[in-house]
């Protein structure tokens, strides 16, 4: 069991951000990987009522990741208890959880790199909707890193990125369910409705 504590800022262009870390000495973990999520409820939405989800990952590997509410709250970060496990088969998985009753709530996709600089976990993530930088690690060292990236005073999201897309489409009044480039195709997201989300 551990905790996550992380930040995310959505960065337009993401090459600036890149340039610096490889300046610094960030150590790429990661090249750019397509990363494809389904994110699993019970028809009564059980597991979102208590703040918990059930997310099954396939990127390089297959991973299955729950994520809960955890006690400390602030609000320049954000922690959540996180338990993550890798399974050899992505769609047994799949076909397991729907046995027990799980249904798949939402399917969605992005682009990742990762690095690891100063004590932190740093993510570039270009999502259907917008980029992202996401830092991870203790507050003092995302607060180090933030500065040292002159990110400090930008806008700081504390959503996950499936509550940024709900406030995403409510916002631009789309219909679709899903968080995929597909159905974001054609579809333009000004970058000041990201100062609204929280």
């Amino acid at each position: 069991m551990s905790l996550e504590t992380e930040v995310k800022i959505h960065i337009p262009d993401l090459s600036p951000v890149q340039t610096q870390l490889i300046t610094f000495g960030a150590v790429c973990t990661k090249t750019r990987i397509f990363e494809r999520n389904l994110r699993y409820d019970f028809p009564g939405q059980t597991l979102a009522q208590q703040g918990g989800l059930l997310r099954l990952r396939q990127d390089s590997r297959a991973r299955v990741t729950y994520k809960g509410v955890a006690p400390q709250i602030s609000d320049q970060t954000r922690t959540l208890l996180e338990l993550e496990t890798e399974v050899n088969d992505f769609d047994t998985m799949d076909t397991i959880f729907r046995k027990l009753g799980l249904e798949v709530q939402l399917i969605y996709e992005k682009f990742r790199t990762t690095y690891e600089y100063a004590d932190t976990e740093i993510v570039l993530d270009e999502m259907p909707f917008g980029n992202f930088i996401e830092i991870e690690g203790s507050p003092n060292a995302i607060e180090n890193v933030l500065g040292q990236l002159g990110l400090r005073d930008k806008k700081r999201i504390l959503s996950s990125y499936v509550a940024v897309f709900e406030q995403v489409k409510t916002a631009l009044g789309l219909r679709f369910r899903d968080l995929s480039f597909d159905n974001f195709a054609g579809v333009s997201v000004p970058a000041a409705i990201f100062e609204h989300i929280r």
